[in-house]
């Protein structure tokens, strides 16, 4: 009787914390499929450049860290950063991100991938990772500052560690300033791994 109890606990808690599932809820029959999210796939204040551009060009070095971007989480659908596993590198998840005025200089400093829930009360930090790692030396247009091969961008496992990210939560992407582009950035872009749960 006490076990049958506790075996529906486990729901009740996953709706306490907005959407968020543990990852052991992964299971269930769900299927997993990978995504890349770009500018174009966030919500409607961030789903252009020049949205994202006003915010992150705005930026002086050691201002607060700032909310560049971010994507609500669909009905029926689980979501995590990152995809596949260290263990198969030919199958994870790899990123990139810049943001520059192109032909002079790159915006210099960390990316923080976030996951939000629905309410706002809770967000926790995936990945801080200083951008220099996250693009080529070369800012003279958006071609030599991207990132071709796998090997030229950033391993993205998908975060298992932390819990999945349900309907009308958000996963989030923040940014730390350290050094700004000497002139105005006109140029911010990125390709994220995701992996996808579809119910």
């Amino acid at each position: 009787m006490v076990m049958q109890n506790l075996g529906g606990l486990a729901p009740n808690l996953a709706k306490l914390f907005g959407g968020m599932r543990p990852g052991a809820q992964q299971s269930n029959g769900l299927v997993p499929y990978k995504r890349h999210v770009t500018i174009p796939d966030g919500d409607a204040a961030y789903d252009t450049m020049a949205e994202v551009l006003a915010i992150i060009g705005a930026l002086a070095a050691g201002a607060a860290r700032t909310l560049i971007w971010e994507m609500t989480v669909p009905p029926q659908q689980l979501m995590r950063w990152g995809f596949g596993s260290p263990a198969f590198p030919d199958n994870q998840g790899y990123m990139w991100f810049f943001s520059a005025d192109i032909a002079a200089d790159f915006q210099q400093g960390s990316l923080i991938l976030a996951q939000q829930d629905a309410n706002g009360r809770r967000t926790e930090i995936v990945l801080n990772c200083d951008d220099s790692q996250l693009h080529l030396p070369d800012p003279a247009t958006v071609v030599t500052a991207t990132p071709g091969s796998r090997l030229e961008k950033f391993p993205l496992p998908e975060k298992v560690e932390f819990p999945l990210v349900g309907e009308d939560s958000r996963l989030q992407i923040y940014y730390d300033c350290h050094v700004a582009a000497a002139a105005a950035e006109d140029t911010v872009a990125f390709s994220i791994p995701i992996t996808v749960y579809q119910r």
